[in-house]
């Protein structure tokens, strides 16, 4: 397989970034500012994150030392400073600064139920969370560690509007829909980088949380500012990266033979910042047995060995360069469904097919100021998926790899004015075999996309904050040979163009202007956008229609903000809709010698549903969120032309999307104690046989509540015993239908952590 790069097409690229720069001045001279960060009984506050904004955007970042202290070196202009600490909100510091200034300022933390954050992945530019229109979730380090989270699905639980469904036990297929989309609806990114399959696939169950900083999800599309695969939601991984050296490190094991191994290390020296993690999980998987047959259930085990490292270097007049590294290798067995089976087609357990999978990301990131009103960033990213499932029909591979060249110019045109432009180039391929096939050749799908994104951003005052973008995107796929061997005879696909633009539009106003302290506010916050997602390489191999369009989203929501008791009680209310054009489903026309299928655009759908996050923090140690998601689907529209299978029909509810879902969520930490407990709660949805799918029909499955509790103990400042315990009730529940789900499992573990 051959990955074409056209040099014409980058060079054009780095031309468009740089237009805009022309007309506007070089940098001046600089002033100094120095500072201090205190906590509510005025004490110094050491690893603190201090954000510098300038036109909307967050332009600078530091950390204060071991007093609290911290200093930057800035150009003349209008600023505002604010620090970031888990637990904590800060009041914000506006700066005229002139040249040659020497400032001194003292930043004050109060207690919050939403701490103050660094936002990468709604806009172009970095933003604060509070001055952020999207529907916004942030997850650091601090509430993983309070957690215990083993992988980043499990923190995804806690998120409004996400529906996490995973298939039996760890390493279980896990699947996430936003807002009532479908599950390849979601992009991914690792420190910037797509980690999707082909055509946006992605298994959440393999994505360790060792060397994270935090996790940002974004609701809605996203398509104005990622393109393609960015049709519902965004999740963003930021690993650990610079600051004060510090390393940590866990041990742990408990029910089902599991057990876990990580370490992390991250800091910076003169200039250099470095990050590198390493995990290993091992399970033997579940211990049941079927329930009609009653035969133990075996090949569920589980392996993942993960690795990553970032290193950077920081410049003067703010150059600096960045590489990360990932690399991830996963196995495990599929016993097939053995839990509700309808049909009583379950007849043993599936004791040979099994899944070996590796995943490379590897990214190069350049940041430099092209005057003292623009800085521009261009990123080369590499990705390989390599897979091989064995089943009692074969042995199929299958590989995809991409490349993507993304660059930006971000400009600050008036204090209250931001702009970025940029463009993106992606050439992605996928290679497989279908394992019941006559034929084993492999079956290629090659794509490239070129998109062009804008986005002017503007800050009224203390009230308004509006940004405006779009993105232009032409996807193009090549032509694919006919093969009548196939496993579902496939005609000639000729080479296929589709030009697509998706605008976007956030807003944000204080009703309630927070003021410079920011105790207490009233905020409403909407947006509106499109999304697009082409179909993936599956859909277009495995198929015998050439003539597939792309999945498309229309989408608003609308909600309030309301803060009470200075910031330490938040609650957040978010209406939205989405309508759903051009569904792809997979139709099947015979079970005889062999299955044929086709796919085909069957339907359209809206979702529809109310978020709600109320949050509180209280002085003496206690954390609660509570959240919950109304969500209403149904099928609008279907192509009558084929006969589409269950649920596809008019008036039906989309599958794997439960009305009511919510939880409840405490954290207590009070000297050397942390411990948490909490519910979660899913009701009935529709879902399909387990065998069969949708071809054996639809079933109700039934909703269920499941409490976790855990707890932590610093024995000393480097060194914690922690425990936890999964589903305490032992509550016997299936997230996909047919898949039953871990029973009560208890885990205990040490940590060592040195520079925190």
């Amino acid at each position: 397989m051959t990955i074409l790069f056209r040099p014409f097409s980058t060079l054009a690229l780095l031309r468009l970034l740089l237009f805009v720069t022309i007309l506007l001045p070089r940098p001046g001279l600089a002033a100094d500012l120095n500072g201090t960060v205190v906590d509510p009984d005025g004490r110094p506050v050491p690893n603190a994150r201090v954000l510098l904004s300038r036109a909307g955007a967050v332009s600078a970042t530091t950390t204060t030392d071991v007093q609290g202290r911290f200093g930057m070196v800035l150009a003349a202009g209008r600023y505002e400073v604010r620090a970031s600490v888990p637990g904590f909100r800060s009041d914000v510091v506006p700066l005229d600064v002139g040249a040659d200034d020497l400032l001194r300022i003292t930043i004050a933390l109060r207690v919050s139920a939403i701490e103050e954050s660094v936002v990468v992945s709604a806009s172009p530019v970095d933003r604060p969370l509070s001055r952020t229109p999207d529907s916004v979730t942030v997850i650091d380090a601090d509430e993983l560690r309070a957690h215990q989270v083993e992988t980043v699905s499990d923190a995804l639980r806690l998120v409004p509007g996400l529906t996490v469904t995973q298939s039996g036990g760890r390493g279980g297929v896990t699947s996430l829909f936003p807002r009532g989309g479908e599950s390849n609806f979601t992009l991914v990114l690792i420190d910037g980088v797509r980690a999707n399959a082909f055509g946006g696939g992605f298994d959440f169950a393999h994505l360790p949380i060792a060397d994270i900083d935090r996790i940002e999800i974004v609701r809605g599309p996203q398509s104005a500012l990622y393109g393609s695969d960015a049709i519902g939601s965004v999740v963003q991984i930021v690993t650990r990266r610079g600051g004060p050296t510090r390393t940590a490190g866990l041990v742990e094991g408990g029910g089902f033979g599991t057990t876990r191994a990580a370490g992390s290390v991250a800091g910076s020296h003169n200039g250099w910042s470095w990050g590198a993690a390493g995990e290993r999980l091992d399970t033997d998987g579940f211990t049941g047995e079927a329930p009609d047959t009653g035969e133990p259930v075996t090949n569920d085990d589980y392996r993942r060995t993960d690795g990553s490292f970032n290193l950077g270097w920081e410049g003067g007049r703010d150059v600096a360069i960045r590489g990360t590294g990932r690399l991830s290798a996963f196995e495990r067995g599929f016993p097939g469904p053995f839990g509700s089976d309808p049909l009583a087609n379950v007849s043993a357990i599936d004791t040979v097919s099994r899944g070996e999978n590796d995943i490379r990301l590897f990214s190069v990131d350049a940041e430099f100021p092209w005057s003292q009103r623009v800085t521009q960033d261009i990123q080369i990213a590499w990705s390989g998926l390599d897979g091989t499932f064995t089943s009692p029909f074969g042995t199929s591979e299958s590989e995809s790899r991409r490349v993507t060249v993304r660059g930006q110019a971000d400009a600050a045109l008036l204090p209250r004015m931001g702009l970025s432009i940029g463009g993106e180039l992606l050439r992605e391929s996928a290679e497989s075999t279908f394992i019941t096939g006559p034929s084993a050749d492999r079956v290629p799908v090659e794509r490239s996309a070129l998109g062009v994104f804008g986005e002017l951003r503007y800050d009224a005052g203390d009230r308004l904050y509006l940004t405006a973008g779009a993105r232009v995107e032409r996807i193009h796929r090549d032509a694919l040979a006919p093969d009548p061997n196939a496993f579902s005879p496939r005609p000639r696909f000729d080479a296929s163009t589709v030009v697509s633009t998706n605008p976007k539009l956030t807003v944000a106003y204080f009703l309630q202007p927070p003021g410079r302290r920011e105790r207490r506010w009233t905020r409403v916050h909407g947006s509106v956008g499109t999304g697009i997602r082409p179909p993936d390489a599956f859909e277009i191999a495995f198929t015998d229609n050439p003539s597939l369009e792309p999945e498309r989203n229309r989408s608003f929501d609308i909600g309030v903000e309301q803060t009470f008791a200075g910031g330490a009680f938040i609650v957040d209310a978010t209406g939205f809709y989405n309508r759903y054009d051009d569904l792809i489903i997979t139709v099947g026309r015979s079970f005889q010698d062999a299955s044929q299928f086709r796919t085909d655009n069957i339907s359209n759908a809206r979702a529809r549903g109310l978020e709600l996050v109320a949050s509180t923090r209280t002085s003496w140690g206690l954390a609660a969120t509570l959240t919950y998601t109304w969500l209403d689907t149904d099928v609008l529209a279907v192509d009558q032309s084929d006969a589409a299978p269950p649920p596809f029909d008019v008036g039906e509810p989309l599958i794997r999307r439960p009305r009511h879902q919510g939880a409840v969520d405490l954290v207590y930490r009070r000297g050397p104690v942390t411990a948490f407990g909490q519910v979660l709660a899913r009701g009935q949805n529709l879902d399909v046989e387990p065998s069969f799918g949708a071809f054996g029909g639809l079933y109700t499955n039934p909703g269920y509540g499941v409490v976790n509790l855990g707890g932590t103990i610093a024995v000393r400042r480097e060194l914690e015993v922690f425990a936890r315990i999964t589903n305490l009730l032992d509550r016997a529940y299936e997230a996909t239908f047919g898949f039953p789900a871990l029973g009560r499992s208890a885990i205990v573990g040490v940590r060592v952590a040195a520079g925190y």
